[in-house]
């Protein structure tokens, strides 16, 4: 009876084992969202961020009385019904957000008065599409047919069990044919199937082409079930209340500390160092940081696998980009919240980089970007040429600023064409380039976020371990393609569960403090 018991007892204490102690890399959604799980699982944590503020791409800026956005465009789990929603409640009171869901997603136009209306509504934007290109109706009505017949389809999850995942596969069987077509398929490759020219233009080029058509419909069908919301505040709303959520499970974040290196003894990550010298120990070390910098740069190349190893010799990034974002003295609520303009002559952004269109936001749905009457209006520019810009910056600033300056105006007298008066009303006109984004988030090639969800990549995870390293795992954008918000919540909730699956711990999302 006592050999029972003490075999009960051993083996509960081995089940209820007591967590240790995380280090984060990285105070990105990422790196938030493992804080906050790895808290709810009663790990100590080190949240370490190399900046003074919160939220790495996930960001805006104030400039004089405007506040420009550069990330958030929706976010997918806005409505409580909707997939994704669960998850967001487990690392943040989302509900406290307060969602547009607009009517238009974006208006396509050209520069002699042609416009086309994309819809969010999948019904009103089959009607449109009829009605404006009646040539292309067949393709049209598949197109919105399987925005309607994928509208329910759930995200994958990197951290579902097998029989999860099998029991998922089984219930998207109807779909996968579907799936499997348009997953193969760039959104350029499928914009050639149209002839109407605003048409093609709304698939073809900018940062999206290359993206699997599938990522684009699935867009769709979120915005079109109103799960794809715009959060008023922009992605610092978001990043505000999952930090609230970490300080009230007892976490705190170190900003300022720049991590030099990943410390190794024994094939384990035993913690980093910091570039000030300090070294901060911890039983496991998860970065949610640049993905080639965590592996070439913080470990030295000691470790890697083979999937990262191909991924970044053979998968295709999110281009970098400059933004040219305005403050604008007049009342826009009559435009187009997402506004393409395609041009006559294609727009010159580096000597590498030809648009055939531009995009721009024009916040006038969110109130806090703006004082009343006035708007924030800002102008998406995607390039590869992200040396171009790095080397500018660090060897020829007079030029860098110059180009600025060339960029910006170029801008702006695209967009006076199409709001005439407009320069006069500019009151603050800010450009930031490949340079800024390398500057603040050490981003490989400048990308956006991370690796395209190409037809080659498809929805596969990348390994959040590497071959040979204990006590280690990567979080982010650089292990799941397709980038976006969801990737950070995704991928560290997969991480943690894993670490407390490795420790015997109870892992707990959604745990109070």
């Amino acid at each position: 009876m006592i050999f029972q018991m003490s075999n009960l007892l051993f083996f509960g204490l081995r089940a209820m084992k007591r967590p240790g102690k995380i280090t984060i890399i990285g105070g990105g959604i990422a790196g938030l969202c493992t804080a906050v799980y790895a808290r709810q699982s009663g790990y100590e944590v080190d949240l370490l961020e190399q900046h003074q503020s919160a939220g790495g791409l996930a960001t805006s800026w104030r400039r004089g009385e405007y506040t420009f956005e550069t990330c958030l465009h929706w976010l997918v789990g806005s409505n409580p019904g909707g997939t994704l929603h669960a998850e967001w409640r487990e690392v943040c009171d989302i509900d406290r957000l307060r969602f547009v869901d607009h009517e238009e997603f974006v208006r396509v136009e050209d520069e002699h008065g042609a416009s086309l209306h994309i819809y969010a509504d999948v019904d009103c934007l089959e009607a449109e599409l009829v009605k404006v290109a009646p040539e292309d109706e067949i393709e049209i009505r598949y197109f919105t047919n399987a925005i309607r017949q994928l509208v329910d389809l759930p995200m994958p999850h990197p951290d579902q069990p097998w029989l999860a995942r099998i029991a998922g596969i089984l219930k998207m069987l109807p779909d996968l044919p579907l799936i499997w077509r348009l997953s193969h398929m760039s959104v350029d490759d499928y914009g050639k199937r149209f002839t109407h020219p605003l048409l093609r233009a709304f698939f073809s080029g900018g940062a999206t082409g290359h993206l699997s058509v599938l990522a684009l419909i699935l867009s769709l069908a979120w915005m079109s079930s109103r799960n794809a919301g715009y959060a008023i505040g922009g992605s610092q709303a978001l990043v505000r209340i999952i930090v609230e959520k970490f300080f009230s499970l007892g976490g705190h974040v170190r900003y300022g500390a720049r991590v030099c290196k990943i410390l190794v003894e024994d094939a384990a990550a035993v913690g980093v160092q910091l570039e000030s010298g300090e070294i901060i120990s911890a039983d496991w070390v998860v970065s949610a940081a640049d993905g080639h910098a965590t592996i070439h740069n913080l470990l030295g190349s000691r470790y890697t696998d083979k999937a990262f190893e191909e991924a970044f010799a053979r998968y295709e990034t999110f281009p970098s980009y400059l933004q040219v974002s305005l403050g604008v003295a007049r009342d826009l609520a009559q435009e187009p919240g997402y506004l393409t303009l395609v041009l006559d002559d294609q727009f010159e952004v580096d000597p590498e980089t030809r648009l055939p269109a531009l995009a721009f936001r024009i916040f006038h749905y969110d109130p806090t970007f703006a004082p009343p009457g006035k708007t924030a209006v800002t102008c998406f520019l995607p390039t590869r040429n992200f040396a171009f810009w790095a080397d500018l910056r660090r060897d020829a600033p007079e030029r860098y600023q110059s180009e600025k300056h060339r960029i910006a105006q170029a801008v702006i007298a695209v967009l006076e064409r199409r709001l005439h008066g407009l320069r006069d009303e500019i009151e603050v006109t800010d450009v930031s380039t490949p340079a800024t984004v390398l500057r603040y988030t050490s981003n490989w090639k400048g990308s956006m976020e991370g690796w395209l969800m190409t037809p080659d990549t498809g929805f596969s995870a990348l390994p959040h371990t590497l071959a040979g390293l204990q006590h280690f795992a990567m979080v982010g954008q650089w292990v799941q393609p397709g980038g976006g918000l969801p990737s950070g919540l995704l991928t560290a909730r997969a991480a943690i569960q894993a670490i407390c699956r490795q420790d015997h711990v109870s892992f707990r999302p959604g745990a109070g403090p």
